[in-house]
């Protein structure tokens, strides 16, 4: 970590003005195009015709400051041609800072999943502000540029996942339900990962694309959260968790996952109604234990989760090089919302090669899903199957990684810090943030295999990246 070389990302917004960006490279501000019909210029037919758009956040300036904080948070908006090349359409502030709660090395700040959000009619978008504590909407435009609604605060400290859930029984101007995760409550803040218990909050989604906060909703958690999602039929909210088992933790729990029931109210229930891991502390085949961050709700309720096997088997920290290979594990949301078992702990590596695996997501058909493993660099393919799941290539896509269990923190500064992916609606490309590099991996999807397309730089800070969406 001391040997990483942090990038300072040149950034200036006051308030909610973001500044131009004409005597800066880093950052592009061409107006949006669709067609290039209207805009006067002789070349029309020639104009790209943009078929959908990514969206990826700086979560601050790449700076590491020694605080939470980052600086101003902004969405760099791309849109997507159907090559799957990216042409940058604009930085956009969402009025809040970033944050950074992963000890400063640069790689994954929030230890999230869904820090940036869309809805699923891609007509809004939601993202976390960790290092001022909100939750900010925009609306998407028919040309993929974005307009600020605003933001509201989310009461607890480091905002870090989203959820949402459309809800065709809401009353009359309102659109769907949002909640959000904070990393912790203050009371465990300086304990640091291994003793943080986190909260979650709801709002309502309003047709206008603003946020309203639903009274009662919040929910103190037993652990520190990293990922929350709402299963397919809306009925159930599962929320993922980094430090099960772990010995600091004053709760005791070893659930890497719980869930709680959703009220027609937008409220929860009072506790969570299940929890589950697939590892306990102690457990007689020395594995560690699983801090579940990426993961997603499918088909009958199939809750597939990515498991980064970081603290010990008697629940001391992570230290290299004592990490082990990662894996994924899935469970079925039965009609009381009691989880049961499918697949437990189905390796993303072997040797020690495949230790971060930390983020998916599922092709259009629902049979193969990729996992991002970070210090590897690198895409591992699974099939899926009724909630069974196999591992078929360890390294469907690589880049530039650190392999082996040897290099100790080193490996951050050795690594483009394979983080966030998502893949489009149309299922055809799978957009890959690296975290440590300031890039965005293009790779087109063939069956269950990954064709490497290109990269897209330039725009975003090197470091402290977090959050990307594709439509």
């Amino acid at each position: 970590m001391k040997n990483l070389k942090i990038f300072v990302f040149g950034l200036v917004v006051v308030g909610l003005t973001f500044a131009s960006c004409s005597d800066d490279d880093d950052l592009v501000t061409q107006d949006p195009v669709t067609d290039g019909e209207g805009d006067g210029d002789d070349n029309d037919d020639d104009a790209p015709n943009f078929v959908g758009a990514v969206y990826a956040m700086t979560n601050g300036d790449g700076q590491v400051t020694g605080t939470n904080i980052q600086g101003p948070n902004v969405i760099i908006a791309y849109a997507r041609e159907a090559d799957g090349s990216l042409t940058p359409i604009g930085p956009n502030p969402t009025g809040g800072n970033g944050g950074d709660f992963d000890g400063g090395e640069g790689l994954d700040p929030l230890i999230s999943a869904y820090a940036l959000t869309k809805t699923d009619d891609n007509e809004n978008l939601l993202a976390v502000n960790a290092g001022s504590n909100t939750i900010t909407s925009f609306n998407i435009n028919e040309d993929y540029s974005l307009e600020l609604v605003g933001s509201q605060p989310t009461g607890d400290l480091g905002p870090n996942s989203i959820a949402y859930s459309e809800r065709s029984d809401a009353a009359d101007g309102l659109k769907g339900i949002v909640y959000v995760s904070n990393i912790s409550r203050q009371e465990f803040l300086a304990g640091g990962e291994p003793e943080q218990q986190g909260s979650i909050t709801g709002y309502w989604l309003l047709d206008d694309g603003s946020l309203s906060p639903i009274a009662g909703s919040t929910r103190n958690l037993a652990n520190r959260p990293s990922a929350v999602q709402f299963s397919p039929d809306g009925n159930w909210l599962v929320v993922a968790s980094i430090n099960a088992g772990a010995a600091a933790l004053a709760s005791g729990s070893e659930d890497e996952i719980v869930v709680y029931s959703v009220n027609a109210d937008g409220t929860l229930s009072a506790d969570q109604v299940a929890g589950a891991t697939s590892t306990l502390r102690g457990n007689t085949d020395g594995r560690n234990l699983p801090s579940a961050i990426g993961f997603q709700i499918v088909d009958n309720n199939y809750v597939v989760v990515t498991e980064a096997r970081e603290f010990q088997p008697d629940g001391t920290p992570p230290a290299f090089p004592a990490l082990q290979d990662g894996s994924v594990s899935t469970w079925q949301i039965q009609a009381d919302g009691i989880l049961t078992p499918i697949s437990m702990d189905v390796r993303s590596g072997e040797g020690n090669t495949g230790r971060t695996a930390c983020w998916l997501d599922f092709t259009a058909d629902g049979n193969t899903f990729f996992v991002s493993n970070a210090i590897e660099a690198g895409l591992a393919s699974y099939s899926f199957s009724n909630g069974a799941v196999q591992l078929l290539d360890q390294t469907a896509a690589l880049g530039t990684g650190t392999g082996g269990a040897d290099n100790g923190p080193d490996a951050f500064a050795n690594t483009e810090g394979w983080i966030d992916m998502w893949i489009t609606d149309d299922g055809e490309y799978l957009y890959q943030l690296f975290g440590l590099d300031g890039t965005i991996g293009i790779y087109r999807i063939s069956g269950q295999s990954l064709e490497f397309v290109g990269e897209e730089s330039g725009n975003l800070p090197d470091t402290n990246t977090q959050g990307i969406v594709a439509i």
